[in-house]
């Protein structure tokens, strides 16, 4: 399909297809982080229901995080006698993590980033935190519009709040990011790279980034 004609949206045969391609290049250009797995679900299981499912990136430490943070402070008190309890303890409450969803939305056709932070022991992160993790520029942003780029709202197949990037007007900038990018607009929409090109644009709105490597590798 050539890009002039497409409407920037993904079906969800596609979505698979380009989940695929993502976990596939993700595990081979990010060999030292966590891998994205693919969760098959069915919202409706009849004969007639096509399996639908989301991928999962999980137990990520965001960069510049208090974990680095804590652990300078406990390389300059190596030295000093410190109550092993009380250092578990406090470390504990300080070292986090961010977990990732990648789910298609039937409504918008299009992927919607869900994400959730929580502490070592499994505690959530409270908004205020998770605030002070995100990157400057997506701080800008939510001064201006909180409610409206970033919600909070029942994971779609876990029933649990997570939050969100809402996914208005992403079918609208994924076409001006493939009729921008000179090798995709002669190619034509390739599927298979859909979500490594929409995941640079939203990864960098949580601090997740991908390596320039993943996004030439259906290019060449």
């Amino acid at each position: 399909m050539e890009v002039s004609s497409w409407d920037g949206t993904l079906s969800s045969r596609d979505f698979q297809v380009a989940a695929r391609a993502l976990a596939e290049n993700w595990k081979q250009y990010n060999p030292a982080l966590p891998s994205w797995t693919w969760f098959p679900c069915l919202k409706q299981p009849s004969r007639l229901s096509q399996e639908q499912g989301y991928l999962s990136l999980e137990k990520i430490c965001p960069v510049g995080s208090n974990k680095e943070h804590e652990e300078k402070a406990v390389d300059e008190e190596e030295l000093e006698p410190v109550d092993d309890a009380t250092l578990v303890e406090s470390s504990g409450s300080q070292v986090c993590y961010y977990d990732f969803h990648i789910i298609y939305s039937d409504s918008y056709r299009v992927p919607v980033l869900y994400f959730r932070g929580y502490y070592i022991d499994g505690q959530p992160l409270g908004w205020d935190e998770i605030e002070k993790d995100l990157p400057v520029c997506s701080s800008k942003v939510l001064l201006e519009s909180k409610w409206t780029f970033i919600t909070q709202e029942e994971h779609p197949h876990l029933n649990r709040p997570w939050y969100k990037l809402h996914p208005c007007g992403t079918s609208e900038w994924m076409k001006l990011l493939f009729l921008g990018d000179e090798s995709l607009a002669e190619r034509g929409v390739a599927v298979e790279q859909y979500l490594v090109s929409w995941l640079s644009v939203v990864g960098q709105v949580v601090g997740l980034r991908i390596p320039f490597e993943m996004l030439n590798h259906h290019k060449s």
